[in-house]
C-alpha cells in the first residue's frame, strides 16, 4: 500500500540571496515588466521583509515589503508562481505581510496596483484596502504606461 500525498507542506521563511534565480523566474512569469536582480538584492540588503513559500524545495511565492517612517509599511511585490496560483498563496502571503506590518507597530500599509490587475484589486479589496491616490503614468506598458492605484489599510480594521 502507498500514501499519495496531494498537498504537501508550503513552509514559509525568510528570502535569502540563494533563492534569487527561482524569485526572478517566478517575478518573470507573473509580471509584464519584472524586477531584476538588483532591486531584490537591494530590498535583502537594506533589511525589508521579504519571505517566500517553498514547497518540495522549490519557492512557489513572495513577498516585500518595507517599513517605514512614521508607522508606515510599503508592500512592493508580491509573485506566485503560475502553476501555483489559485491556491490561495497570494492572500496568505499578504496577510502574512499584513501581520509583519502590525508587529513593527506600522498602522498603515500602502501598496500600488495596476487598475488591469483585477484579480489583486479583488484581493486587496477583499481585506478592507481602499484608494486613497493614483499615480499617474506609473506603470510601463508596450506602449505607453498605466496609472497605478494607490491603495492603503489602516491595520487597527484589519480584515482577515
Amino acid at each position: 500500500m502507498s500514501a499519495v500525498i496531494n498537498n504537501p507542506p508550503i513552509d514559509l521563511r525568510p528570502m535569502n540571496a540563494c533563492d534569487l534565480v527561482q524569485i526572478i523566474k517566478i517575478d518573470e512569469e507573473v509580471y509584464p515588466f519584472p524586477w531584476n536582480e538588483n532591486i531584490f538584492r537591494d530590498c535583502l540588503h537594506v533589511g525589508y521583509c521579504c519571505w517566500v513559500f517553498e514547497e518540495d524545495d522549490e519557492i512557489i511565492a513572495y513577498g516585500v515589503m518595507s517599513i517605514g517612517a512614521a508607522n508606515e509599511a510599503h508592500i512592493l511585490n508580491i509573485g506566485v508562481k503560475p502553476q501555483a496560483q489559485r491556491r490561495g498563496l497570494g492572500g496568505s502571503m499578504l496577510d502574512y505581510l499584513l501581520e509583519l506590518a502590525l508587529e513593527h507597530h506600522a498602522s498603515t500599509v500602502f501598496l500600488e496596483v495596476r487598475p488591469s490587475n483585477m484579480a489583486a484589486l479583488n484581493l486587496y479589496d477583499k481585506r478592507g484596502f481602499n484608494q486613497v491616490g493614483m499615480r499617474h503614468n506609473y506603470y510601463p506598458l508596450k506602449k505607453g504606461r498605466e496609472d497605478a492605484l494607490i491603495l492603503a489599510i489602516e491595520l487597527p480594521v484589519l480584515k482577515i
